[in-house]
């Protein structure tokens, strides 16, 4: 579902530092401990990156908000 791929995708984010910005994620994930407040900055593997790409095309490809 759109759901679990959006918290698939920000789990990389929260699990890396990231600084998240819509209320939405701040409210599912929290900002506490964050360090990154620039997405493209956020240390991920390439795997993380290859993962969070392809969840990005499939919320495209189902309409995902």
């Amino acid at each position: 579902s759109c759901q679990d791929l959006w918290v698939e995708r920000n789990s990389y984010y929260k699990e890396a530092g990231y600084c998240f910005k819509t209320a939405r994620a701040i409210s599912y994930f929290g900002n506490a401990g964050c360090l990154y407040d620039n997405e493209a900055r956020v240390p991920l593997s390439r795997g993380a990156r290859a993962r969070i790409a392809e969840i990005t095309r499939l919320e495209q490809r189902f309409g995902c908000n």
